[in-house]
């Protein structure tokens, strides 16, 4: 009765008429410009360096955002109120402090405890932070969220599931990755296996275009409409220089001297004037915002970039490689992938296991397919929260779990997929997404390379038993083959949560 009392009384505050804000034209006078431009071998390419290791990736928006000289563009579905979202947040700060013009937009649902956080940032001059598809009150949790706007569930169950970070118009990052802890392995407990791919040229263009629509829909409101106005601007300020200042130790980012690909830190490549990139061609492309105010699943879906995806994996013609963690294939899927075999068409897929699944509804919702999915001739792996442990290669914190969240896919080995979407329901009908193809071979060639390292060292690889039925999970250790016929690494009370939970989940919801 409370909660249907609360979302009879909330409500979003009405937006005034807000001027357009657009992405500025890069400056000569930017430092990355001119690095940008210096590197490339021709102007209609677009370079692309990938970042496996979360160090790296990290370092890199530090770097870009500490060198920026006009302009931070920002968009995330989540900001932590951690170690990790804290540095962030004060690196905006000094940009904006040094004149740079910080726009940060930010989805509402993982910002609870942090509204000082992005108060006290768009108190400072020339910063403005806008929530994408906000909660209107009662802020303490997710839950009284939702509890105070049941009434409006529809549309607040639609997020914003967008990663991108733009400095000066010139250099971005984009791909799988959140600012929390955890995407950066600096979590002590888990941590997750992502990709995210730093981009110059063209491209980064059309991600900024991307941006403004975004940033100038109607479902961005600035974080004042929703947090209040300030009246001591200045004490917000104060206790935000407080926040992210404190526990300098505590913040700093180490970066190895190479990754799994070879690269040494982007600081190397920044000082020395000139990227180490590969090139190639390229587009960006994103859901609508309006997909969050769509009233049914099919106005949904005919917002939304997977079918885009799902049509150039359909179109292969050798080989596909995929990479998602919430892996959802539904009917139809496993009749598109059952056409592939049909031509001939190798399809291997990497997903989590219910072990390393931090979502185990969803899990449930792809382990109805997975007969099916290896009737129709896909190889399946699923990667082991605990082997991965023993693989350095991927540098993850010895004491924490590993959990798959790259989203990515590799076509003919000469087309890659990068970005937010994964191949599931959700993506598909729900969020909004954004992502980037790119023709080039040599990319393709390291993303592969990359999923082979979890795939081959830390996954289980699924089988049929002998009685041609029942599945059984197949690794490789120092004692050699280790054959299981029931899911590993689960406990009874994990089994028993979601056999009790998952009947009540529709799949289109996962």
């Amino acid at each position: 009765m409370a909660s249907v009392l609360l979302s009879a009384c909330g409500a979003l505050p009405t937006l005034a008429d807000r001027p357009l804000s657009s992405a500025q034209p890069p400056s000569a006078d930017s430092p990355l410009v001119r690095i940008a431009r210096d590197s490339s071998p021709a102007p209609t390419l677009s370079g692309f360096r990938l970042m496996p290791l979360g160090f790296y990736s990290l370092d890199a928006r530090i770097q870009l955002a500490r060198r920026a000289r006009s302009t931070l563009d920002v968009q995330y579905y989540q900001i932590a109120d951690d170690r990790t979202g804290r540095l962030m947040m004060r690196t905006l700060r000094d940009a904006a402090l040094r004149g740079v013009r910080v726009r940060l937009l930010v989805d509402d649902l993982y910002t609870t405890g942090g509204d000082p956080m992005f108060r006290g940032l768009a108190a400072f001059p020339n910063v403005e932070v806008r929530l994408f598809n906000p909660f209107c009150c009662a802020r303490e949790s997710i839950a009284s969220k939702y509890a105070a706007s049941l009434l409006d569930f529809t549309r607040l169950n639609h997020r914003m599931h967008n990663k991108l970070f733009v400095a000066d118009g010139a250099v971005a990052i984009m791909g799988g990755r959140n600012i929390a802890d955890e995407y950066f392995a600096r979590s002590a407990t888990a941590n997750f296996v992502d990709m995210d791919v730093l981009v110059v040229g063209p491209v980064v263009g059309q991600l900024e275009g991307i941006f403004d629509v975004y940033w100038n829909s109607p479902q961005a409101y600035p974080a004042e409409a929703i947090l209040g106005e300030s009246a001591k601007r200045q004490d917000d300020r104060k206790s935000f220089d407080h926040l992210v200042d404190d526990g300098e130790q505590m913040m700093s980012v180490h970066v190895p001297p190479f990754d799994i690909l070879g690269y040494g830190p982007i600081t190397d490549d920044l000082d020395a004037g000139r990227l180490g990139l590969i090139w190639g061609k390229a587009v960006a492309f994103a859901d609508k915002p309006g997909k969050v105010m769509a009233t049914s699943d099919e106005m949904a879906r005919s917002m939304s970039v997977q079918m885009n995806i799902m049509d150039r994996v359909m179109a292969s013609t050798r080989d596909v490689v995929i990479s998602s963690p919430y892996f959802i294939p539904g009917p139809m899927g496993v009749r598109e992938f059952g056409e592939l075999k049909a031509r001939n068409v190798k399809v291997t897929v990497l997903t989590n296991s219910f072990a390393s699944n931090d979502e185990p509804l969803a899990h449930t919702g792809y382990a109805r397919y997975r007969v099916e999915l290896l009737q129709a001739g896909v190889d399946i792996y699923e990667l082991s929260p605990t082997r991965i442990r023993h693989n350095e290669r991927l540098q993850l914190p010895g004491a924490s779990l590993g959990r798959l969240h790259a989203k990515t896919a590799v076509i003919d080995r000469t087309m890659v997929y990068i970005g937010s979407m994964n191949l599931d329901p959700r993506s598909e009908g729900t969020n909004t997404e954004l992502g980037m193809v790119a023709d080039c071979p040599e990319l393709a060639q390291e993303v592969v390379r990359v999923i082979n390292i979890s795939k081959l060292q830390s996954s289980y690889r699924l089988r049929f038993a002998p009685d041609g039925h029942s599945l059984e999970w197949l690794a490789t250790d120092d004692q050699g083959e280790v054959v299981l016929s029931v899911e590993p690494e689960i406990t009874p009370l994990m089994r028993l949560e979601t056999l009790l939970f998952a009947p009540f989940v529709p799949e289109q919801l996962l």
